[in-house]
């Protein structure tokens, strides 16, 4: 491809609104071009990286067995509707009518239609167990996109429906992704980890998403190198501190003024947040009030709370009013005299005696406040966040926090689309049983600005060779006044274009400044430089991108690297 006719344009300041490495990079390398809030084109460059990202992740779907096929982006609600799905997601799931007043959606996934197709076309035992993969548009309505192709709205995706008879197959279904999903990450040159995960709106007994660790992530990671314990935060457990036992004492009011806050209370009372409980106000997608009462040290866990209350629709802090309109006062508050409210306690807070709450009342609270005696509780379980350096739940030694941003996700769904759908088949015992599925995905454009992110320098983009949108970047300098340094440059190109190697050939008509700063910009493995230099040292300057490692090599040395391929790195 000549430069001089590619569909681009470099950039040469960073974007005002780019803030990952990622997004500033692909802007500025013409790589992609926003159109809207979390939606991008990709121009011709990001195209072939993300075909080249796809190839991959083809090779190791069919290598465990995978059968490729394409589902709509567009279904009809009933679909959704009979999973249930249709009513448990919020605005993330676009819903509209066609011209014919039907309800429709816009797809986020694709385990309804697969459930479908199983109903349609699965019937006996001999027919499973079978994987089905495609790559398809879907659209989420993200309340906040953010880092270039991290978080958009409309993006591809690879995803992959594992089909079997029985828990036993799920779970060889199930490990043939995971290993594949680490060959792909691999071969993607990205150090991801697994880490277990919530099943959120997929359901189902098991999930995890493969992570790569970076500091503008917004997933949080607890990970324990001690013992390899690795979780998302959303679902971490850990051994929390044995509090000492200690007689019920008399509830005392005390005057708080403008201690709204934690942090304002312990300093104002002179003791730990440890002895304090802290509550927190939601109204769940239903419409139930929910206070959750975590020890004043720890933070509530919303994810975990979501699914201790099986808060359909998720939830969303309540107001002032909502809090005062059930007896407890915002800043103040504890379940102390509430009412019309389920009130979930963590499990530290009951072994915790004598704790400091809010008396429901402004500028008061009362010391002395025990689960069980003062208040009740509907539910007593783990609701809040794993800190730093709190003991591993497996071994016991200090856990740390990591951010990470997610390449992946796995998830054993077992029967709920398939039930739902009436995908059954008629077993061995010639019994009727349903199908048992798991879901798989991988974004396309997340793992491509991942790469970025692990693979840049100051000076631009620097792709492993299994991504590169083109394999070398041909650079010919004075080709306007020098015909050895254009004929040269030409035949090269040529060479490669018959051997079936396409490169990037910049026969542009600009200075060397800029040539040099777009190759190293747009971060091809390889750059080859003709000029009247290069040439009376004796051939082409090969420059290794990801070292800056020059040297002058004969132009037959040259040659065959375009018709035979580049040293291994």
């Amino acid at each position: 491809m000549r430069l001089s006719e590619l569909f681009f344009a470099t950039l040469r300041d960073d974007p005002a609104e780019a803030e990952m490495p990622s997004h500033r990079l692909l802007l500025r390398a013409g790589y992609l071009r926003q159109l809207g809030s979390g939606i991008y084109s990709l121009l011709p460059l990001g195209y072939r990286a993300t075909q080249r990202v796809e190839g991959i992740i083809r090779v190791e779907m069919d290598r465990i067995g995978g059968q490729e096929l394409e589902m709509p982006v567009v279904h009809p609600a009933e679909v959704w509707k009979d999973s249930g799905r249709y009513f448990k997601i919020g605005p993330e799931l676009v819903r509209f009518k066609d011209r014919g007043e039907r309800d429709m959606v816009l797809a986020m996934t694709h385990e309804e239609v697969v459930a479908l197709l199983l109903r349609d076309l699965v019937q006996s035992y001999r027919q499973l167990p079978v994987i089905v993969y495609h790559f398809q548009t879907k659209f989420r309505d993200e309340p906040r996109s953010r880092g270039g192709l991290i978080r958009v709205r409309e993006f591809v995706m690879k995803d992959s429906y594992s089909c079997d008879l029985d828990d036993a197959g799920l779970d060889e279904s199930y490990r043939k992704h995971y290993e594949a999903y680490e060959r792909i990450f691999e071969r993607l040159g990205l150090s991801a980890i697994a880490v277990g995960a919530d099943v959120g709106i997929m359901g189902g007994s098991g999930a995890h998403e493969f992570m790569v660790l970076n500091e503008y992530g917004e997933d949080t990671l607890v990970l324990c190198d001690s013992c390899g314990y690795a979780e998302n935060q959303q679902v971490a457990e850990v051994r929390k501190p044995s509090p000492e036992p200690e007689d019920g004492l008399p509830m005392e009011d005390v005057e708080t003024p403008g201690a709204t806050t934690i942090e304002a209370l312990a300093t104002f009372l002179g003791v730990p947040r440890s002895r304090t409980a802290k509550a927190a106000f939601f109204v769940t997608g239903d419409d139930r009030f929910v206070v959750a009462i975590v020890r004043g040290d720890y933070d509530v866990n919303e994810t975990k709370l979501v699914n201790t209350v099986k808060a359909r629709g998720g939830l969303r802090p309540a107001t002032v009013e909502e809090i005062q309109a059930r007896g407890m006062e915002a800043g103040y508050g504890s379940p102390l005299g509430a009412r019309d409210a389920v009130v979930v306690v963590d499990e530290l807070v009951e072994r915790s005696p004598n704790l400091v709450a809010g008396a429901n009342r402004v500028g008061w609270h009362v010391r002395n406040v025990n689960v069980g005696r003062d208040y009740r509780a509907d539910v007593i379980t783990d609701i809040t966040n794993a800190r730093e350096g709190d003991a591993c739940v497996r071994c016991g030694s200090p856990v740390t926090l990591r951010k990470g941003i997610e390449v992946g996700n796995i998830f054993k769904l077992g029967t709920d689309f398939t039930v739902a759908a009436g995908a059954y088949y008629l077993g061995e015992d010639g019994e009727r049983h349903p199908i048992v599925m798991g879901s798989y995905g991988i974004g396309l454009g997340r793992n491509l600005a991942c790469i970025v992110e692990a693979h840049h320098d100051e000076k631009g983009i620097v792709w492993p060779e299994a991504v590169a949108p083109y394999a070398a970047h041909l650079v010919s300098l004075g080709a306007a006044r020098d015909a050895a340094v254009r004929d040269t440059a030409e035949r090269l190109h040529a060479l490669a274009e018959e051997a079936g190697r396409e490169i990037l050939y910049d026969d542009r008509d600009e200075s060397p400044g800029v040539k040099f700063t777009d190759a190293e910009l747009l971060g091809m493995p390889w750059i080859l430089t003709v000029s009247p230099r290069s040439l009376a040292a004796g051939g082409v300057e090969l420059t290794r991108r990801a070292t800056g490692e020059r040297s002058t090599v004969p132009i037959e040395t040259a040659e065959s690297y375009l018709r035979d391929g580049f040293p291994a790195a």
